[in-house]
């Protein structure tokens, strides 16, 4: 990736800096807290860093295994007894991800509120809202439709976590590591929609004879989520110089491109959620024999390998956009993603389940790898359109703008479901709808180049 000098003001000759002291307070709140400040860095400030990030990391893995949990339990619905329409269970598939999105903009403001530590114990307590209300809804086919609806809207806590989660690291760590310290919490929490989708098929599906014991869905996690919250309130910290930035938020919503980056981060973020939550459902439509793979008296669902794929992909895209330039690999990504799409669309009515199931894994790891280079394209645009990458208030406007798209883009996770939905709906078949990804990858494509890869001011510093 081409950079200038012009885009980061010139190094200036500055005094050895010493360790400013930390004062430890009740509450585990931490006072001094200055992650630039290298000597209290190598000190103490990397151990006590690393240790929130490790908790970090295991409160929003379980958010996303809350947060996912409906894409596999919907779909198990009619097995045990439910009497749901196609359009009910993708309403239920969908939901956790409207309310997830919805919430990551107020909860990316909690963390100076009321401490990061105290945020976790909260957000992670949080998540015993929809894994109870999941373990008494599931458990009766009486259960009727709005009530099951509200209980996955409750699943809606865990998508939230993310921008929290994210908001709270960022102040531990200095911008020299904060990509790497994001990206295994990104990564972390990401991973969690395939354990989810891996787990419950299991657990299930042991020992339950004729009958899906679908309330384990939601108790099996409910210890864990005890352990998160007991590990946050001994292990974590809360920094008191830790601030809301509304005012960086105020101008990045000004920014025309965060809207642009905001449609990108849609397509790629929205298309991995998307697809994650709704992949089950698709086998479970086209291909109903493979749904459930018998493995030693419990049953394998593998469309748990989509959302594994794309998390897995995720910081290849952003280590590719260091190499090459996020916007080339953007629309390298959407270029797959379409081409991937169009050949699904082709060869769907083989009845190729291993095709299938081929072409889908290439879909989320071209959506992971431009998740990465999107996320990476951010910082760059932003630096480019104010004073460099080294001027405060850029990199003020720059960490506004991430949580602002995180949250945008999470809007795909119910733009995806609901257009199967429709298709279905209105032709019996879900084609419409992959036409309609179809055409949507190939204007994101158009704008990604038209903006940030032609000759320009942008275009020499993406590509």
């Amino acid at each position: 990736m081409t950079q200038t000098a012009s885009t980061t003001p010139p190094a200036t000759s500055a005094a050895p800096t010493t360790a400013s002291a930390l004062t430890m307070r009740p509450g585990r709140w931490i006072d001094g807290w200055d992650a630039e400040n290298d000597e209290q860095w190598r000190s103490e400030g990397r151990a006590i860093a690393r240790r929130n990030l490790n908790w970090s990391i295991f409160a929003e893995f379980l958010g996303f295994v809350v947060w996912q949990l409906w894409s596999i339990v919907a779909v198990s619905l009619p097995a045990a007894g439910f009497d749901l329409t196609t359009g009910e269970i993708f309403w239920l598939i969908s939901i956790p991800s409207l309310v997830g999105a919805t919430l990551r903009i107020p909860y990316s403001f909690l963390v100076p509120k009321f401490g990061g530590r105290n945020w976790t114990i909260i957000s992670a307590g949080l998540l015993l809202a929809p894994t109870i209300a999941m373990v008494l809804c599931v458990g009766n086919p009486e259960t009727p439709f709005p009530v099951l609806l509200g209980a996955a809207a409750l699943a809606g806590f865990g998508g939230g976590n993310f921008a929290s989660s994210m908001s709270n690291i960022t102040f531990f760590y200095p911008q020299r590591e904060k990509g790497w310290a994001l990206g295994l919490n990104a990564a972390g929490g990401n991973l969690g929609a395939s354990v989810a989708q891996f787990v419950v098929p299991i657990v299930i599906t042991i020992g339950a004879g004729a009958t899906l014991n679908l309330p384990v869905a939601g108790w099996i996690w409910i210890p864990f989520i005890l352990v998160a919250m007991l590990g946050a309130a001994r292990y974590m910290n809360n920094l008191s110089n830790a601030k809301a930035d509304f005012s960086g938020s105020a101008a990045a919503l000004k920014e025309p491109h965060l809207w642009l980056l905001s449609l990108l981060y849609i397509g790629t973020f929205g298309s991995f959620i998307g697809f994650a939550s709704v992949f089950p459902k698709l086998i479970a439509d086209q291909f109903p024999e493979f749904s459930g793979i018998a493995v030693g008296g419990a049953s394998v669902s593998l469309a748990f390998l989509g959302a594994l794929v794309g998390s897995l992909a995720r910081p290849y895209g952003g280590r590719l956009s260091d190499r090459f330039g996020g916007a080339r690999i953007t629309m390298l990504a959407f270029a797959s993603m379409a081409v991937v799409t169009v050949a699904v669309l082709l060869t769907l009515p083989l009845g190729n389940f291993w095709l299938f199931l081929g072409l889908f894994l290439v879909l989320f790891a071209s959506a992971g790898i431009g998740n990465g280079s999107t996320y990476r394209m951010v910082p760059i645009v932003f630096a480019l359109r104010g004073g460099g990458t080294g001027d405060v208030s850029t990199q003020r406007k720059s960490a506004a703008a991430l949580g602002l798209i995180s949250a945008i883009g999470a809007y795909g996770g119910f733009l995806i479901p609901q257009a199967l939905n429709l298709s279905f709906q209105s032709t019996g078949t879900y084609g419409a709808a992959f036409v309609g990804f179809i055409a949507a990858y190939v204007l994101l494509l158009v704008l990604t180049w038209a903006v940030y890869v032609r000759s320009g001011k942008l275009g020499a510093h993406l590509i």
